[in-house]
């Protein structure tokens, strides 16, 4: 039957790419340059516009919930182009303040916080300590005056006379009565008195019996004065202590009263820090006995130092100092923890016990950025324990709340500092992958109402004249950076084609900045090692060779395998229901491509085609389904008015592994016509391609790796004439091809053929004229699909044999039990 088949001519075979469709070389006329020093330096912007427009917006809009999130790959560039653009366009937009924390004296667990302008935290500090110096000096000498001292003594006196006073005038009333009033180590006593002496106790007991009652009687009498007089002296010291205290206030008050009026004087600008020097200053006159140490031990400088270390209550803890900023703060945080993006509490160990105040409070990254912007990398964030949950709370309170985790989770049952929370104005600019970002969005639905700006960048841009001119600016800008040797023009054109290559486009160029830079710095080695004071292309081309051969070794072995007929692959001859396709094989950034046996299996039957790497739980979903492709395009073709009588098995040879994807699907079908056809397909062609229901060959990623790959094993074995691949006509544009695969294909020892749908792809493989169907879905009797309906035909003839044998037999069976 094969032999019935027509021959195709050599001429009507599909030609090979020519060699301008393998490689995109760099147009020498767009580098008009000696040097990358004679190149101007290109900012990091370069092919953002969308990203730019994105992040331009999200920092102008003033509205909750404007944050954003910065989308690209790792590498791309998302850091360097945020910092570029927040430093020339978004620092002067927000008011900058100095932050501050100071004593609450009536409640002294709950600082209060203070706004102050830039560089008024570090003044109000220096005065407030200045100030307590002040006190430690002029309260001293105020009450070592000859005035306090005076008026002091005649407190003292005035107190002392009228307790003598009191005390005389009840002497004099008892020894009007013949009665002594005595003083004694206990306290005070009465005792009869005649003649101006006291009466021995013989001499009282010897009076008669009515004159005893008589004195006794008197005795008690001014006893009652006695107590009352007793009673009254703690009274009389207490107002006494009283007047002390009001002196006290009073001289204090004309030492204090001068230097709070210098500090409002300087501060009368600010309402919440003369808010905050009145409390200061009635808590100063309440306690003023505390600096009452004398002047000429406080006057040495280091025990001044010590004794103002002993008034923590008075100082001011500068949070935060914008002093130096002429501009909004743009703080990235490299470990955002939950401390270090809301602060924390200290505490000091004394005796054994742990104890903070105000001035223990230290500042996150949120306080460091309050009226500016923080960037931090969005995957480090949720990988910090409540750090991701305190960030929304807080974005979404717009205030900043001092927290511990302890007391967060209610560990601890200590009383804790609970600062007054901070007035919270920031932008937040997340960085991250676009599936981090995805995810987010559809699984917190929080972080849509918080980041509602998304900037994506970009991974690619196209490679036109401008575009090529732009690049090699930047080229030259990541030289400069990285202070590498300047690149002459070949150089430059070589590290372009290779970014072409990176994004596996030939009219694409890969916008992936830090792989670019490790080119120019591997180049740069190169070029030093060998002497010159320019990077050349070849210096470029040493640096890539260089950094496969180090990810090299599994390709090695690979191709070894084949090459030892460990692994079976021909690339001679042909083969029924053998096809060669092609695998890329992805370790990290490094890739390759390697062959790979396909066979395919038919008979008469009913179970379709059987994927055996999906039964051997080897198969991907999408390999899957396109296997299932392949069956309905079957059935479309060769089956479209009649049953499919076919059980087909597919199958990858020697595969360990998982395999995935639909890249396969063109050799899979060529393989199952094999095979049920008996038509051979030649082994010096490996194909590779996507195929849909209507037959059409679909673009597939790898195509470069691929087509080297078998280009390897064919040029070990000895390149013929006759090998090549078999790509969708879709990729061509993708083809960046190594230098020695494009030398092959222009001498004609290795070919590459593009091909739109399947029956170019059999023809090629084949050798046979595919055909083409009538409208009744016939297809000529000599061409290859004839052949397969020809076959499919068959089959159901046979299997209507069958099925008439099986009638009979049941019906002989039915006709012997009657019997």
């Amino acid at each position: 039957m094969v032999n019935d088949i027509k021959k195709l001519q050599s001429a009507t075979l599909p030609a090979s790419l020519r060699r301008e469709q393998l490689y995109r070389f760099c147009d020498p006329s767009l580098l008009d340059f000696t040097s990358t020093e004679n190149l101007e330096s290109l900012d990091n912007q370069f092919g953002q516009d969308r990203a730019l427009e994105a992040l331009r917006f999200g920092v102008d809009i003033k509205h909750d919930g404007y944050n954003i999130f910065l989308l690209g790959s790792t590498g791309v560039g998302k850091h360097h182009l945020l910092l570029d653009f927040l430093e020339r366009e978004a620092g002067v937009q927000h008011q900058i303040s100095d932050w501050c924390y100071v004593n609450n004296f009536q409640t002294p667990h709950k600082p209060r916080v203070l706004r102050l302008p830039p560089g008024m935290g570090n003044r109000l500090q220096a005065d407030m300590a200045r100030f307590v110096e002040d006190l430690l000096v002029s309260i001293p000498a105020t009450f070592q005056s000859d005035e306090y001292q005076a008026r002091l003594q005649e407190l003292g006196e005035n107190y002392q006379e009228r307790e003598k006073n009191a005390f005389q005038a009840l002497s004099e009333k008892a020894k009007s009565k013949n009665i002594a009033l005595l003083q004694t180590p206990s306290g005070y006593t009465l005792a009869p008195m005649r003649d101006n002496e006291i009466m021995a106790s013989a001499d009282f007991e010897a009076l008669e019996e009515t004159e005893q009652k008589k004195t006794l009687a008197v005795i008690e009498e001014l006893k009652d004065e006695l107590k009352s007089i007793i009673r009254q002296i703690p009274l009389w010291k207490k107002e006494s202590r009283e007047k002390f205290k009001k002196l006290n206030r009073e001289f204090s008050q004309l030492a204090i009263d001068q230097l709070f009026a210098e500090l409002n004087n300087r501060y009368q600008e600010e309402p919440s820090v003369l808010d905050y020097l009145k409390s200061v200053q009635a808590n100063v006159i309440e306690n003023a006995d505390a600096f009452r140490q004398s002047a000429a031990e406080s006057s040495e400088p280091e025990n001044m130092k010590h004794r103002v270390r002993e008034f923590p209550e008075y100082s001011v803890n500068v949070l935060v100092s914008n002093e130096k900023l002429d501009r909004a703060p743009i703080i990235y945080e490299d470990n955002p923890t939950f401390s270090n993006l809301v602060g924390r509490v200290e505490h000091i160990s004394q005796m054994g016990t742990l104890l903070t105040d105000f001035t223990l409070i230290k500042p996150g990254v949120l306080h460091q950025a309050n009226g500016g912007y923080l960037v931090l990398d969005v995957v480090k964030v949720l990988s910090n324990s409540f750090a991701w949950d305190m960030l929304k709370r807080t974005l979404k309170a717009r205030e900043i709340r001092i927290q511990s985790l302890d007391q967060l989770l209610s560990f601890a049952s200590t009383t804790q500092l609970q600062p007054e929370p901070m007035p919270l104005d920031i932008k937040v600019v997340l960085t991250g992958d676009r599936y981090i970002y995805y995810l987010l969005e559809q699984f917190d639905p929080e972080f849509g109402q918080l980041f509602k700006v998304a900037a994506d960048m970009s991974e690619e841009t196209e490679r036109s004249p401008e575009n090529t001119r732009f690049f090699a600016r930047l080229i030259a800008t990541l030289q400069r950076r990285q202070q590498l040797q300047p690149l002459e023009p070949g150089a430059v054109a070589r590290v372009i084609e290779y970014c072409a290559r990176s994004v596996e486009d030939s009219e694409k160029l890969s916008l992936h900045l830090d792989q670019l830079s490790d080119l120019l710095c591997e180049s740069d080695y190169r070029a030093r090692q060998s002497g010159g004071n320019l990077t050349r292309a070849e210096h470029v081309q040493q640096a890539i060779d260089a950094a496969i051969r180090r990810l090299d070794q599994l390709r090695e072995k690979a191709h070894e395998s084949i090459l030892r007929d460990i692994q079976l692959v021909d690339t001679a001859g042909s083969r029924v229901a053998q096809v060669n396709g092609l695998s890329v094989y992805l370790l990290g950034h490094y890739s390759f491509g390697r062959p790979t046996r396909i066979t395919a299996t038919a008979r008469l039957g009913h179970g379709g085609v059987l994927d055996i790497e999906r039964e051997a739980k080897l198969g991907g979903k999408i390999h899957s389904k396109g296997v299932m492709i392949i069956s309905s395009l079957l059935a479309s073709r060769y089956a479209r008015n009649q049953p499919l009588p076919l059980s087909a098995t597919l199958v990858f040879e020697q595969s360990y592994g998982g395999v995935e994807g639909d890249s396969a699907s063109v050799a899979e079908l060529v393989a199952l016509l094999s095979a049920l056809t008996g038509v051979p397909v030649n082994q010096s062609l490996a194909v590779t391609g996507s195929l849909n229901q209507l037959g059409q060959v679909q673009a597939i990623g790898g195509v470069n790796d691929k087509i080297e790959g078998f280009f390897d094993i064919c040029r070990a074995r000895g390149l013929s004439g006759d090998q090549g691949v078999i790509i969708p006509r879709a990729n061509v544009v993708h083809l960046m091809l190594r230098r020695d695969v494009i030398d092959a294909v222009e001498a004609g020892q290795f070919h590459i053929y593009s091909v739109a749908t399947v029956d170019q792809a059999l023809e090629l493989l084949t050798g046979y004229q595919a055909g083409t169907a009538d409208r009744e879905g016939n297809y000529p009797a000599d061409s290859l699909n004839g052949l397969v309906l020809t076959r499919v035909r068959g089959l159901n003839e046979l299997q209507k044999k069958f099925s008439m044998k099986d009638d009979d037999s049941k019906g002989d069976e039915s006709q012997h039990g009657d019997d």
